[in-house]
């Protein structure tokens, strides 16, 4: 997608009003775990600052954030992640707030809230989070052109060319994510006085930073470390059940001396992680979306050492801000080969092209997308499907693109100025 402007959005468009839809289970930004609420918080804001009116729907009772924060659930529901009533009982209740308000858009980030689409009076732009493989990409060409779907990278576009893709937007950071790089931090977290920018420092842990599954490798981790003598650190999600069960059948038999482990750790000391490590890997074995935690290693100055799978490839650059494997087997080698890259161009290569300035450029040209055609668009009638059927007047007439109920209550508005 190509930048036309940085100007603020006041010197050439008018004022949009935002409905940013989050899930329920984390507050924004999070406190611990949570890549999407870290995304979605960095977008809030760069939105703002671009002169938007931002109203965020969420769960909590407070935001970290510069929107307007509209809750549906004083509590948060993480406890009940991966159940279905939190998820559709959260959707159910930003519909009636947002047919009480009016909104020129509306931004989804959950998963269930996207078939609810064609009820809104407002076009729904979705940003898809997770792999297209399987169901999960099933579900949204289910949805054909009732949304407008964002794709993270090319590669999760690519794993499934055929939705009704509007644009890709890689994912971002805030600028607070990004800090002075100081080069030679020791392991206790004190700053060091070496000026060498190299990444290699003999004291310095490798760190796997993810969710504790087989699809994540920390197993694989654990083995790479072991085969080049380097200290590990592992830190990790584990709420669910499946991510407890691997953890401990698979994972924990494995631990040595040479390991650490960290379970569901405050953001504080995972970003302390990644300042401290020598670098972050990731074996890796499923195709990747996108990868946020690439990202904020890099943004910190702490190069990748990862597989190249998924999105990989467009978040590292191979011999500048990390080293891409084909092979399990090869990652040995170059965690020992991390001491040839420069932990400043980390932070530049970061900076230049994974900022929330524009991310929020990005999408707010989606949004004027979705804007000048505001009616779902329903899947037309291909050539070859008219000459493999003969179709009745009924079935051409669905075929045609069907406009939206309005649900706009003029007697009750939620206010948008903060």
């Amino acid at each position: 997608m190509s930048d036309s402007s940085s100007e603020p959005p006041h010197r050439t468009y008018r004022r949009l009003r935002i409905a940013m839809v989050a899930p329920p289970w984390y507050e924004l930004p999070p406190k611990g775990y949570g890549g999407l609420e870290v995304i979605v918080a960095a977008l809030v804001d760069g939105l703002v600052d671009r002169g938007h009116e931002v109203t965020l729907f969420g769960a909590g009772t407070t935001t970290g954030t510069r929107a307007r924060f509209v809750s549906t659930d004083p509590e948060l529901q993480y406890p009940r992640l991966g159940e279905l009533m939190p998820a559709v009982l959260h959707t159910a209740r930003v519909n009636r707030l947002l047919a009480d308000g009016e909104f020129d858009v509306v931004h989804d980030h959950t998963t269930d809230g996207p078939i609810t689409a064609p009820l809104r009076s407002a076009p729904t732009v979705v940003t898809v989070h997770g792999s297209v493989d399987g169901e999960f990409g099933d579900y949204f060409a289910e949805l054909g052109g009732s949304v407008r779907l964002v794709a993270i990278s090319d590669a999760q576009r690519q794993a499934r060319p055929s939705l009704a893709w509007a644009a890709t937007v890689h994912n971002a950071l805030p600028s607070s994510a990004f800090g002075a790089v100081d080069p030679d931090p020791d392991v206790s977290g004190q700053s060091g006085s070496t000026a060498s920018g190299a990444a290699d420092h003999p004291d310095r842990p490798v760190l796997w930073l993810a969710r504790f599954t087989e699809d994540k490798g920390p197993d694989l981790a654990i083995e790479a470390c072991r085969a080049a003598g380097v200290p590990l650190v592992l830190a990790g999600k584990c709420n669910e059940r499946t991510e407890r069960h691997y953890l401990k059948e698979v994972v924990r038999p494995m631990l040595h001396d040479g390991v650490q482990l960290h379970v569901n750790a405050e953001r504080e000391v995972t970003q302390q992680l990644l300042r401290q490590a020598r670098c972050l890997i990731m074996p890796i074995r499923w195709r990747e979306p996108f990868g946020m935690v690439m990202i904020e290693a890099m943004a910190v100055g702490t190069p990748v050492v990862a597989l190249r799978r998924g999105a990989v490839p467009e978040l590292v650059r191979h011999g500048v801000t990390g080293w891409l494997a084909d092979r399990p087997e090869e990652l040995p080698d170059l965690l020992r080969r991390v001491g040839d890259l420069d932990r400043a161009a980390c932070v530049a290569h970061v900076r230049e092209n994974f900022g929330a300035e524009l991310m929020a450029r990005r999408y707010e040209q989606v949004y004027l997308n979705a804007m000048a055609r505001p009616e779902p668009i329903r899947r037309r009638v291909t050539a070859k499907e008219l000459t493999a059927k003969e179709l009745t007047a009924k079935e051409l007439a669905d075929s045609r693109p069907m406009r939206a109920p309005v649900l706009r209550r003029p007697d009750r508005r939620v206010p948008h100025r903060r």
